[in-house]
């Protein structure tokens, strides 16, 4: 099976997705597909009648939401297979003024596609649906780009300098504006007379001194190439291309530079970005994607432990530095799929850590290709079923001070990753992190071995952080994990932060920095795979015999009580003789042996509930 195709013909194994307000004609609305648990393909239909997504720009307040999403580049062919389609979304007049993250698509048969949805980078979005006479068959429409027309004088020799220091990416925040630019013709950038070009990958949020740093997306041209058309992005939450500003023209020069053909952004607190690197306009750039191609076989009704460790054996095998983001999530999702299935037959507690230990060793190896070299940094994200993972990498020239925190949606992760590059003679680093929906299932938290005989109870999801292709991998200081409490917090209870070693929970390393009923955070000195554990006292056990002896004494002091009130109330005693206090003394020992017999019977009903 090859990796870069769902290991299930997703054209016959989707959900359906049957929202009325998605069709393009119904108005605006406050539907959110952020916080939906998207999971695996998805086929969309609009009252029974199958739709698609549109390929061709909706406007804002349209499809039950504000921003109503459209995808680019057009749909594919059944010859084409799975493709990846950026997400766009209307506003401001520019139909990609949003960007969100990019989805899966494939063409099936019987002319219909299916995709695999993720959730949206902000909550006013929604996945559009449109209901319209298609055939899969078809070349793929042809994506929305203006023919290159080359300018009648040669812009390497005719431009305007545009020279201003805070347009470098080492600059902060600041509230310049390239939208009230007047632009005309084409630019060269220098920062401080030095040459400098626009930044062709990601640059963070409240840098270039303005809020949204301008970078173009799919790299420079090299001379050969003349003048070519690159999209304008912005950093936004983290998502390198959330925003989205006019597509700009390149060229580069044979003297090492480029020029740009500007104009005026989408939005006014935003403006191009400017990076002095070395550069070499006589080789183009290394696209990011690889073109290894890895395939995996894997038998059907994999269930065999023979089946998976051959699985595991052939991604094992893979040596491929870097790999594309859609063949690490095919072979992840293939993978624990495949684990899942194991699962069910085995209940050997040596086996569930040994296949946990394989399938930790093979999830940090695959998303160790996630990380590409770059001169400043990169981000890397991806939510599947099962796991979820987020790559950072930074550069020798990183203008960072501290990089955002890593999250996924059960817990997140804060890492000193600057001062480990600095640490580095490459003066570079990277850190993976991943978070485990089902690895309890494997690492269970009755692996926490301790000297009291407790209940033990995985509080949060497992999650493991790595320092991947980086030479010098000592912490410069303590790494701060916050896990969200994914069962029902019992004050009573004792929280421990562990790491997995092998065979076993262990505590040492890490503690606990501070708890409420929904998170908690821990500190640990090192990295490794971790998990939040609570536990409770187990409920005494009844001892049968001694219920019995009780019940018994109890009864018998009953029979005794009674007869002496008898005795005192019934019997005739002589005239100076108050029996008034007997009577009472007798009545009140009486009602208490009650009392205690039914307090017993109540508490042997309502403990084993509890």
């Amino acid at each position: 099976m090859a990796a870069t195709q769902p290991s299930v013909d997703p054209c016959y194994n989707y959900t359906v997705l049957d929202n009325p307000w998605r069709d393009t004609t119904y108005g605006s609305g406050s539907n959110c597909d952020q916080y939906i648990s998207w999971s695996g393909w998805y086929r969309l239909f609009i009252n029974n009648v199958s739709a698609h997504i549109p390929d061709t720009c909706v406007a804002y307040d349209h499809c039950g939401t504000n921003i109503a999403l459209w995808i680019r580049g057009g749909h594919p062919t059944v010859q084409d297979g799975v493709v990846t389609r950026d997400v766009c979304g209307h506003a401001s007049s520019y139909c990609c003024f949003h960007g969100s993250y990019p989805i899966k698509v494939k063409a099936c048969p019987d002319n219909y596609y299916v995709y695999e949805l993720v959730r949206t980078t902000w909550c006013n979005f929604a996945y559009c649906a449109v209901v319209s006479s298609i055939n899969t068959s078809y070349t793929a429409v042809t994506p929305a780009t203006i023919s290159t027309v080359y300018p009648s004088v040669d812009p390497c020799y005719n431009y305007t300098v545009l020279d201003n220091p805070w347009r470098a990416t080492t600059y902060g925040s600041g509230s310049n504006c390239d939208q009230s630019v007047s632009w005309s013709g084409w630019y060269r950038l220098f920062i401080n007379n030095v040459s400098a070009h626009i930044p062709d990958t990601c640059v963070t949020y409240d840098h270039c001194g303005t809020n949204i740093a301008l970078w173009i997306r799919g790299g420079h041209p090299t001379v050969q190439d003349g003048v070519v058309t690159r999209d304008v992005c912005g950093h936004w939450i983290n998502y390198c291309c959330y925003i989205g500003s006019y597509p700009i023209k390149v060229k580069a020069c044979p003297d090492n530079y480029y020029v740009y053909e500007l104009v005026s952004p989408t939005r006014c607190n935003s403006a191009y970005c400017a990076a002095v690197t070395n550069i070499s306009s006589t080789t183009t750039i290394t696209p990011e994607t690889s073109t290894a191609v890895i395939n995996i076989t894997l038998k059907e009704e994999c269930t065999s432990q023979t089946c998976f460790e051959n699985l595991l054996e052939q991604i094992a095998n893979i040596t491929a530095q870097v790999l594309p983001l859609n063949t690490v999530t095919n072979i992840l999702t293939v993978a624990f799929n495949t684990s899942e299935k194991i699962l069910l037959s085995s209940a050997n507690p040596a086996e569930l850590a040994s296949y946990g230990n394989s399938m930790l060793k093979t999830s940090e190896k695959l998303i160790s290709t996630l990380v590409k070299q770059t001169d400043t940094n990169d981000n890397v994200s991806f939510t599947l079923a099962t796991v979820e993972g987020q790559v950072f990498t930074v550069g020798p020239n990183v203008t960072l001070n501290k990089i955002p925190q890593l999250d996924t949606t059960n817990s997140s992760v804060d890492i000193d990753l600057i001062g480990i590059a600095k640490n580095n003679n490459e003066r570079s680093a990277a850190v993976a992190f991943m978070s485990y929906n089902t690895m309890e299932n494997l690492l269970k938290p009755d692996f926490f071995n301790t000297s009291n005989d407790t209940i033990k109870t995985m509080m949060s999801t497992v999650i493991s952080a790595t320092l991947p292709k980086t030479t010098n991998t000592k912490l410069t200081k303590p790494v701060n994990f916050t896990f969200r409490h994914i069962r029902e917090f019992d004050p009573d209870g004792s929280l421990s932060c562990l790491y997995w070693n092998i065979s076993e929970w262990i505590v040492e390393g890490c503690s606990v920095l501070k708890t409420n009923s929904s998170f908690t955070v821990c500190s640990c000195v090192h990295l490794s795979t971790f998990a939040l554990i609570m536990q409770t006292s187990r409920p005494r056990e009844s001892d049968s015999q001694l219920d019995l002896l009780n019940l018994v004494c109890v009864i018998v002091g009953l029979v005794f009580f009674s007869l002496a009130l008898l005795t005192f109330a019934l019997c005739h005693w002589g005239p100076k003789v108050n029996n008034v206090a007997r009577i009472n003394i007798c009545i009140s020992l009486l009602l208490a042996h009650l009392l205690f017999l039914l307090t017993q019977q109540f508490l042997g009903v309502i403990r084993p509930q509890q």
